[in-house]
């Protein structure tokens, strides 16, 4: 990628992102998109941990000996049950930590 891409590549995102954090532009969403959008954080989040979790380069690999799917399943569990962000980070980190020590 050369620095002409970089930079227009940079001017893009910037000016998506500025077409909506400006306050001052007379820029607004109807409420078809602005419900179409909030599907948009879990869609990116589920593009990062979906092969962290499921895709690897070892094959013959049994799935349930994995830590970053023992940890994505008790993540899972406790933000079902407890809604608390911060419990069920610490948790889950420390329990991937732990079976990769072990």
């Amino acid at each position: 990628m050369s620095l002409f891409d970089l930079l227009a590549l940079t001017l893009v995102i910037f000016a998506s992102r500025y077409l909506f954090l400006e306050p001052a532009l007379p820029l607004r969403l109807n409420r078809h998109l602005r419900g179409m959008l909030r599907y948009a954080g879990p869609a990116v989040l589920t593009a990062i941990w979906g092969p962290v979790v499921f895709i690897h380069g070892e094959p013959g690999r049994f799935a349930l000996a994995l830590p970053e799917l023992a940890a994505a399943t008790l993540a899972a569990l406790l933000a079902w049950r407890t809604h608390r962000v911060l419990l069920t980070v610490t948790l889950s980190m420390a329990l991937y930590f732990l079976l990769r020590l072990w």
